[in-house]
């Protein structure tokens, strides 16, 4: 039951090339930098990656997209990331924009076992009738382009069908987790990380504080560790380590 890795290195040793990756944070609240930068440095690549945006330049999944380890993204926001607009308009990158509540179910739903639903979110768009360019060709024509989705009527309004998402690994931040690998979020910080943990096959968490079972009341745990399969502890350094991505004072 000790889910504890001594390290962020060995606790993604084994994620392949072309692994599928659930990431959790926003923007750059929540986000597993450690785990990410650890993923870096081991050298993985043509990674598809599931996460509401892709960091940002020279930060989180930034740091993978300019290495050009990153070949497919689904995401809801594109966010301030220039490389991100740049690789995907130019062919470089598989991109899949989906409405963001609509992601964050997709990734409930992938972790509690639930093969699809019905969303009223996107019908009426290219979200439901297809066309959505995933993929750029060089000469800027759409080379991939979403495919067409059901519909279906439920009380007189139209629905679409959304699949649940689940990914061979899943990389998560906490504020704290125990050796059993419950885990409690933060205040915003909690944003698609409990989504994320759920749809990953293999879950890793980077914890900010690691305690001894019995540490956390039940009552308190936001994701039990039955979803989590590796926990790594972060040093007081790292855990502090935490950026703002745009910063507003008066004037």
């Amino acid at each position: 039951m000790n889910k504890v890795r001594p390290s962020a290195a060995e606790a993604v040793a084994d994620i392949p090339d072309g692994a599928s990756l659930a990431v959790g944070g926003f923007g750059l609240s929540g986000v597993p930098d450690v785990l990410i930068r650890a993923l870096y440095d081991q050298g993985a690549g043509g990674l598809e990656v599931v996460s509401n945006n892709c960091g940002v330049d020279g930060r989180g999944l930034g740091v993978l997209l300019a290495a050009g380890r990153i070949a497919r993204v689904t995401g809801s926001y594109v966010g301030e990331n220039k490389e991100f607009a740049r690789q995907y308009l130019s062919g470089e990158l598989e991109v899949e924009l989906t409405p963001q509540g609509t992601l964050a179910e997709r990734l409930r739903a992938g972790g509690a076992g639930i093969p699809a639903f019905y969303t009223p979110a996107g019908v009426g768009t290219q979200v439901a009738r297809g066309g959505l360019p995933w993929r750029y060709a060089a000469d800027g024509s759409v080379a991939v382009a979403s495919p067409p989705k059901e519909t279906r009527d439920f009380a007189g309004r139209p629905h679409v069908l959304e699949h649940g998402i689940t990914t061979d690994y899943a990389l998560v931040r906490a504020w704290r987790g125990d050796r059993h690998g419950n885990l409690v979020f933060r205040r915003a910080a909690a944003n698609f990380n409990p989504l994320a943990a759920m749809a990953g096959r293999i879950t890793i968490a980077e914890v900010e504080e690691l305690v001894e079972p019995g540490g956390l009341r039940p009552e308190e745990v936001h994701l039990p560790g039955v979803y989590v399969q590796r926990v790594v502890e972060l040093s007081p350094a790292e855990a502090a380590d935490k950026q703002i991505e745009k910063r507003t004072v008066r004037s």
